[in-house]
């Protein structure tokens, strides 16, 4: 068990967030969720002990282990693989180095032998003879090769050292796991083994994730920084999502009769109790739901920024036709003789790990780059706003405020149409005289969606439209897309929101293009 007890972090006279008390125990998994910059990572860094807090404590039972997911991608270049995941039991590994330095004595005395007997009897313990396999096992389940085990990490990609890294914070059982942004960099596979992992492990698993997939399937609680408060709430992502916003209705209607809240809040744990993914965790979290009371419904103060696309005319039959389109970026056939026509009513999901030639694609159709060869052709009734994966372009160097930045893209100029619109993207008060350059990545993400509603296309096409945005904006660009009457052709690795979207799959496969008339699980499902 993993306890706080009045905690409180305090950076610079500011309060992030106080008076916490938790408790964190075995076989449950909590989703850590906030608002970007609420303080999800510090946190852990709290419960880790890297952060020491303002006011209380982070205590655990005796001889318990926690391991924690490293966030440098360069702290293991000089260890190779199998030494760097081991490390993640650090008393094991040191025993490792111990023995080895023993046994490599050239004068090996009784009292080295002595020595040397000790730490093999506390290594067998350990199970360090199954190490190797074990370590072996796990970077397969995340999609490396055996043959991995023994090349350097400075090797390595950044999505290989990632997947390394959870391995190390998974490695020897540890009886709390600590895992921030988990899923950053990892494929549908690997996501998919390391849910069925954390469903299998008997200890205490606490992650902070954008990713609502995996929180709807992994999480038993939902632990929620709010305001400078950290509450808990019983079930995953979803259910918290959707209690709190009918505890949202119910507190704006404060003449309603209590016994109707009450009966409106047992109807909706009833449906939502009867609807689960994961078998082997519906039977628990039905028992938690039927025993909760309306005082643990999160009553969140959590803001959504609008997100709503209006198209100007109606898109005619004829969308956008490519044949035989080829690229080729730095030596590497990125496309390959594509070809495909997108018909109206289509939302094409473009999924799968080949992000550069998704992207080179967009950008050709869009007018942004030139094809080696093939050609494409808008219908004469199509009007699109592109969304793309780097916006640097249209902040960088740019010394406009966020109004007279927006003022570039529309007929309508008043400040105050200008000032309602940003409001809605939750750009308020004297936020909106702020300079664009001076922006974070998700506020210039509000922007570039801000950007796009101003245009009034009937496509759009949208490459990562939620990188670098939190679970609230994600939420809102999903609805938004979902509602869209228009075409949408989009990439995105977010399971969840390519599920809800998209009733087209497309995937690059060495240049060729996969093309599915179906949803994102119905074509995982093929796969």
């Amino acid at each position: 068990m993993l306890t706080v007890t009045n905690v409180s972090v305090n950076f610079s006279g500011q309060t992030l967030f106080k008076d916490v008390d938790l408790k964190f125990t075995q076989g449950n998994c909590y989703g850590i969720i906030g608002a970007n910059g609420a303080g999800k990572s510090t946190f852990l860094r709290v419960l880790s002990g890297e952060l020491e807090p303002s006011t209380g404590n982070v205590s655990m039972r005796a001889h318990t282990r926690m391991s924690v997911l490293k966030q440098d991608h360069f702290m293991f270049d000089e260890f190779t693989v199998l030494d760097t995941v081991i490390q993640g039991n650090k008393r094991l590994y040191d025993i490792m180095k111990e023995k080895d330095a023993i046994y490599m004595k050239p004068d090996f005395s009784e009292e080295d032998g002595i020595k040397a007997s000790e730490l093999e009897a506390e290594f067998q313990e350990m199970n360090g003879w199954e190490a190797e396999s074990d370590v072996s096992r796990l970077i397969q389940g995340l999609g490396l090769p055996e043959s991995y085990l023994y090349e350097m990490m400075s090797s390595l990609t950044t999505k290989e050292k990632v997947k390394v890294l959870l391995a190390q914070a998974l490695f020897g059982n540890p009886e709390i796991i600590l895992l921030d942004e988990p899923t950053n960099h990892l494929d549908l596979k690997a996501i998919e083994w390391l849910e069925d992992f954390i469903l299998d492990y008997p200890g205490t698993v606490l992650v902070v994730s954008h990713d609502r997939h995996f929180l709807n399937t992994v999480c038993t609680r939902i632990v929620d920084v709010d305001y400078g408060k950290i509450k808990m709430y019983v079930g995953n992502y979803e259910f918290w999502y959707e209690s709190s916003q009918l505890m949202q209705r119910l507190i704006a209607q404060q003449k309603k009769k209590n016994e109707d809240k009450i009966a409106e809040l047992q109807a909706f744990i009833s449906r939502f109790s009867a609807n689960k993914s994961k078998s082997k965790q519906a039977t628990a979290r039905r028992k938690l739901l039927d025993n909760i009371t309306m005082e643990e419904f999160p009553a969140s103060s959590r803001r959504y920024p609008f997100v709503g696309f209006n198209m100007d005319r109606e898109p005619g039959k004829e969308i956008l036709y490519v044949e035989n389109l080829s690229k080729t970026i730095d030596g590497v056939k990125v496309l390959d003789n594509v070809t495909f026509r997108v018909n109206n009513g289509d939302k094409i999901g473009f999924v799968g790990e080949n992000e550069i030639a998704n992207t080179t694609l967009f950008k050709i159709v869009t007018g942004e780059m030139e094809p080696d060869s093939g050609t494409y052709k808008w219908g004469i009734t199509t009007s699109f706003s592109y969304f793309p994966l780097d916006n640097s372009e249209f902040f960088n160097d740019c010394d406009l405020n966020l109004v007279e930045w927006l003022g570039q893209y529309t007929k309508e100029i008043t400040e105050t149409f200008m000032r309602g619109f940003l409001g809605r993207m939750l750009f308020s008060g004297d936020d909106v005289y702020k300079k664009v350059k001076v922006l974070s990545g998700g506020e210039k993400v509000r922007c570039m969606l801000s950007r796009m509603m101003l245009f009034g296309s009937n496509v759009l096409v949208l490459d990562q439209p939620t990188n670098h945005l939190d679970l609230e904006s994600i939420s809102a660009v999903n609805d938004g897309l979902i509602n869209f009457k228009g075409v949408v052709l989009f990439a995105s690795h977010d399971h969840e929101f390519i599920q809800t979207i998209a009733n087209r799959i497309m995937e690059f496969k060495d240049g060729k293009l996969i093309d599915r008339l179906c949803s994102y699980d119905e074509y995982i499902g093929e796969a």
